[in-house]
């Protein structure tokens, strides 16, 4: 078969203006950016304010190990299967991060005959919303040395800085460091460190802000540090906040593309589900929610990180109310969750399959009881796979009250999904999202209600400093704020060894950090990094450009 990227250089697209006019969207309200990529206004939400809202579709999935799930390329292939049903759908994703497209996955834009277009420009630059986003971090990172170094009248303690610098890359030699040497003329000498940008709060704030408005109040409320007297200084007092705004002026406006059978996706802001909330922009989503009938989209990692994140703060936050919940599976990835030798991942076996179940059980289980959503199961077919194992996990999902469609949307598109967008249609229901706590729990009760009823948690420890983080952020008054999890995207747990659905373990809560303007409180656990690092072998040690330009190993 062919590679994801030869299938998607083959491709026939159409103008962006032409995927735009289907959805009637035209005049100032597109923006091109070249013949196959533009930029749609986001003011025109406001603008078809009193039209109907589409049904949002939630596609997560069990929790992800090295055999792979899917979840993107199912996504692309539900919405081009209810396109193929004449349905108006919009495809809502998030952008990809340089750091995994050079790092272990070479590309997320789907993968096969369901991807999104063109493939090579989603995944590297795009439309430079990922570099503005990195822009306005570091311009207020520089700000903030820059009034320490002349005078600090708001008197910041050096040694309490909280913001960091970012840059798109994974980059472990950035994690920590010193900066400020060489004497007074270059800085104040401090420890420091960088995030990938995907970690960064901007990004947070980017992708849950509703207008322009909303975005510069919520960077204004960014906690930068705290002052000698242990109060919290903002970038509103660092005079930041507009600078910051005009650099995501542009980038605020969702991107149109399309998939590789022409359904319009929008594809904007891209924040990991490991280390924070995993779900593409409120403005994107809620463009796609007044322009179609039915919105498909995604939430990062399992659904004990994305999918939780997803209704916990982007729904809490939003006001976006899924009608249905897909969870992805493959056969391969839950006899991995079994036990079963990566090796031995393509051979047949019932005994493997039955023990990894448990980890879709869980989630499927999650999505129903603590969230109040109705759930189906995709299984995302492999060549590997055998016709007893299928049928093996019908019955199991038969058991689990869902229903359970075999998808084969990366070898034959849209096509491949139509057996799986009839299980959705036939589940949705209008309903109003449940959540795992309320806003007036405590933090530390918000935290446990996470790790006890979504993970199965016995208990939850705290370091001395992240219990004095979290009391200090309920004392300025952040309390009612939702939590932002931070652990391995492996297990249920915050040790990635333990997969399936293991019960009983600790919950270890290393650090807390507030993201005020975001919205949340992100608590970190185990030995989580905000900064990831490469494989021994990196994916861009394969990716390569002819003379004419033409991109190569972006599987």
């Amino acid at each position: 078969m062919k590679s994801d990227i030869q299938i998607a250089q083959e491709a026939q697209m159409l103008p962006a203006a032409d995927i735009a006019a289907a959805l009637g969207v035209e005049g100032d309200s597109l923006i091109p950016y070249g013949k196959y990529k533009a930029k749609i206004d986001h003011r025109l939400v406001k603008r078809l304010a009193d039209k109907k809202d589409a049904r949002v579709i939630l596609v997560t999935a069990i929790s992800p190990t090295p055999a792979g799930e899917g979840k993107t390329t199912t996504s692309v292939g539900l919405a081009d299967a209810l396109h193929r049903m004449g349905k108006k759908v919009v495809l809502a994703l998030r952008e990809p991060s340089l750091g995994p497209v050079f790092g272990i996955k070479g590309g997320a834009a789907g993968g096969g005959y369901a991807q999104v277009v063109p493939m090579e420009d989603i995944n590297l630059h795009f439309t430079g919303d990922l570099h503005a986003i990195g822009a306005a971090n570091n311009l207020l990172a520089a700000m903030v040395d820059n009034h320490i170094h002349h005078g600090n009248a708001l008197g910041i303690d050096p040694r309490r800085i909280t913001w960091k610098r970012c840059v798109d890359m994974n980059d472990r030699q950035l994690r920590f460091v010193v900066d400020g040497l060489g004497g007074k003329v270059n800085g104040t000498p401090r420890e420091d460190g960088f995030d990938i940008t995907v970690a960064s709060e901007v990004m947070a704030v980017f992708c849950l802000a509703t207008d322009l408005a909303d975005l510069k109040e919520r960077l204004s409320r960014i906690v930068v540090g705290y002052t000698y007297e242990g109060k919290p200084v903002t970038a509103g007092q660092i005079g930041a906040a507009g600078a910051m705004a005009a650099l995501l002026k542009d980038a605020f406006d969702p991107n149109l593309v399309q998939t590789l059978e022409h359904t319009p996706a929008l594809v904007h802001g891209g924040p990991f589900a490991n280390i924070a909330h995993g779900c593409n922009s409120v403005i994107a989503t809620k463009l796609g929610m007044k322009l179609a009938d039915y919105v498909v989209t995604e939430a990062g990692f399992g659904a004990d990180l994305g999918a939780e994140k997803f209704m916990d703060i982007k729904c809490r936050l939003s006001g976006v109310k899924p009608s249905a919940v897909v969870v992805v599976a493959t056969v391969r990835a839950l006899k991995h969750h079994g036990g079963c030798p990566k090796a031995e991942l393509g051979v047949p076996n019932l005994e493997y399959l039955e023990a990894g179940a448990a980890n879709l059980g869980r989630h499927v289980e999650n999505m129903q009881k603590i969230y109040g959503m109705p759930v189906c199961v995709a299984i995302n077919a492999f060549p590997t796979d055998s016709a007893e194992e299928h049928e093996f996990l019908r019955e199991y999902c038969t058991q689990l009250g869902v229903p359970c469609a075999l998808s084969e949307v990366f070898a034959k598109g849209g096509e491949g999904g139509l057996e799986l967008a009839e299980d959705v249609l036939g589940i949705m229901e209008q309903r109003e999202p449940h959540f795992a706590y309320e806003d007036s729990a405590p933090l530390k009760e918000k935290i446990e209600a996470v790790c006890k009823k979504v993970y199965h948690a016995a208990s939850v420890t705290y370091s001395k400093a992240a219990a004095k983080a979290l009391a200090d952020f309920e004392a300025f008054g952040f309390g009612n704020l939702p939590v932002c999890i931070a652990k391995t995207q492996y297990s249920f747990s915050d040790n990635a060894a333990l997969p399936a659905a293991p019960e009983g373990f600790a919950m270890n809560v290393r650090d807390a950090r507030l993201s005020a303007g975001a919205g949340f409180v992100v608590v970190i656990m185990g030995d989580i990094m905000t900064m990831p690092g490469l494989p021994k072998k990196p994916a861009a040690e394969n990716i390569d450009v002819d003379e004419n330009g033409v991109i190569s190993g972006l599987f």
